[in-house]
C-alpha cells in the first residue's frame, strides 16, 4: 500500500484513560479470529506467539479474538474458548507476554447462536438455539436439518442458565486469566445481535416485541456482570449497520438508529448512575466484518451513538482506506475519548503500531491465509528489524501444539 504519514506527533499517540488504566498510545489491535487454538478450543502456543509479537510496542491494547463463553456458545473448529480451566490457563499464559510488553488486553466473549455448526453442536449433545427459529440462509437450514440438529428458539429458563450461569463462569474465569477487560461480544449477527434486531428475533415473550424487550438479553447480561467484572473493566462491542450473516441492518422493520440508540441510551443511564462502561467497540459501515465495503455501497452513519454515549469508544473499520493522510481517524481521534482498532493489517505486520507513529511502509495483508489453521500467514510476518525468512512448505506443517508450562 502507500507509505502512510508518520502519525506520531498526532493524537493518535497520545494516553488516553480506559476505565481504570491509562492507556499510552491510542491505537487497538482489533479482534482477529483466525482458527489457531487446539482441537478443545484450548489457546496454543501459535496464538502465544502471535499475541506477543503485536503486543511488543508497549502500552498497545490488545483485543483477542472472539473467544467462546461456553460450550453451548460455540462452536467452530479452532476458535478458543473460556469455559473450562485448561483453557483459562492458556489465556493467562498469554496474559503474561502481554502485560510483559507492558501492553494491555481485553478479551472478547463470544456466543454464535443461529451461525454456529450445527453438526459440532450435535456431536456434542448440544441443540442449535437462537432467539428464534430464523435461519441466516437455506443452507444454515440444510446443514442443520441434515445434522438432526434444526434451529430453535431458547426458553426463559435457557436465557437465564446463559446469563446467569455460562457468561458468569466465562466472565470469571477471564478475570482469573488475568484480562484488564471483558468485551461482550454484542455485533455482526451473533446471539446478543439476533436478539437486539427485528429482523432474527420474533419472540412474543419479554425477550421479544419492542425494543426494550429486544434489548432485554442485553441489558440484563451488562447488570448481572457489572458487579463481577466491574464496569470499568467491562465493554460491549456493536455494529449497528453490519448486514454479515444476512442480518438486515436498515432492510429491517425498526432503522438501526432506534434499535441502537435505545441501547447507548439505556448504557449511558448506567453510566450517569455511575456505571460507566470501561469502552463501546463501535464498528463502523466501511467494513462488513472482514471485508470492505465499497465507498458508493456504504450505507449508514455513526455519529448518532457520539451524542448519546458519553464514554469511550474503540471504533474499528477500514482505517486505512484513506491513507496515506488518514483524514478519517485524525478526524475520529480528535474528541478525546476515541481510540482506533485495526484487524487485517496488524496481522501482516507485528510492528504495525510502531509503522504507524513513524511512517512506514506497511506489508499486505494476505486473506487466505486468514482462516487456515497452521503457521503460515500467522506468525511467518516479520517486524523491520527481523529478517527471517519462512518456508511456506515447511509452516504449513507447522500446527497449533500446547503452550508449554
Amino acid at each position: 500500500m502507500t507509505v502512510p504519514k508518520s502519525l506520531g506527533d498526532t493524537n493518535l499517540f497520545k494516553p488516553i484513560k480506559v476505565g481504570k488504566n491509562v492507556i499510552p498510545h491510542r491505537v487497538v489491535f482489533a479482534p482477529t479470529t483466525r482458527y489457531r487454538a487446539l482441537d478443545d478450543h484450548t489457546p496454543s502456543d501459535l496464538q502465544l506467539e502471535y499475541y506477543d509479537e503485536r503486543s511488543r510496542y508497549p502500552g498497545t491494547l490488545v483485543t483477542t479474538e472472539a473467544t467462546f463463553s461456553s460450550e453451548q456458545g460455540g462452536l467452530f473448529h479452532n476458535a478458543p474458548g473460556i469455559w473450562t480451566d485448561k483453557q483459562t490457563q492458556g489465556w493467562k499464559k498469554i496474559n503474561e507476554k502481554i502485560h510483559a510488553n507492558k501492553s494491555f488486553s481485553s478479551i472478547q466473549l463470544w456466543f454464535l447462536g443461529r451461525v454456529a455448526d450445527a453438526k459440532l453442536l450435535k456431536e456434542r449433545g448440544l441443540p442449535l438455539v437462537s432467539a428464534s427459529a430464523v435461519y441466516a440462509n437455506e443452507e444454515s437450514k440444510r446443514l442443520a436439518e441434515e445434522a438432526g440438529n434444526p434451529l430453535r428458539a431458547l426458553t426463559k429458563e435457557e436465557i437465564k442458565d446463559i446469563i446467569y450461569n455460562k457468561y458468569t463462569i466465562a466472565a470469571k474465569n477471564a478475570l482469573e486469566a488475568g484480562f484488564d477487560y471483558v468485551e461482550i461480544h454484542s455485533a455482526h449477527g451473533y446471539l446478543l445481535d439476533q436478539f437486539l434486531q427485528p429482523s432474527t428475533n420474533q419472540r412474543t415473550d419479554e425477550y421479544g416485541g419492542s425494543i426494550e424487550n429486544r434489548a432485554r438479553f442485553v441489558l440484563e447480561l451488562i447488570d448481572h456482570l457489572l458487579p463481577i467484572v466491574g464496569a470499568d473493566r467491562l465493554a460491549i462491542r456493536i455494529s449497528p449497520w453490519a448486514k454479515f450473516q444476512n442480518m438486515k441492518a436498515e432492510e429491517d422493520s425498526v432503522h438501526p438508529i432506534t434499535t441502537f440508540g435505545y441501547l447507548l441510551h439505556e448504557l449511558q443511564k448506567r453510566a450517569d448512575a455511575g456505571n460507566q462502561l470501561a469502552y463501546i467497540s463501535l464498528v463502523e459501515p466501511r467494513v462488513q466484518a472482514s471485508h470492505d465495503v465499497a465507498v458508493d455501497a456504504q450505507v449508514g452513519d455513526n455519529s448518532f451513538a457520539s451524542k448519546i454515549w458519553k464514554g469511550v469508544f474503540i471504533k474499528a473499520g477500514n482505517y486505512t482506506y484513506d491513507a496515506p493522510e488518514f483524514n478519517t481517524l485524525l478526524k475520529d481521534i480528535a474528541d478525546d475519548r476515541t481510540l482506533v482498532g485495526f484487524s487485517r493489517y496488524f496481522t501482516s505486520n507485528p510492528d504495525f503500531v510502531l509503522k504507524l507513529r513513524d511512517g512506514l511502509e506497511l506489508t499486505p495483508y494476505v486473506r487466505d491465509t486468514f482462516y487456515t489453521h497452521d503457521n503460515w500467514g500467522y506468525n511467518t510476518w516479520t517486524a523491520l528489524d527481523d529478517d527471517t525468512k519462512y518456508d511456506e512448505a515447511v509452516e504449513t506443517k507447522v500446527l497449533a501444539k500446547p503452550i508449554p508450562n
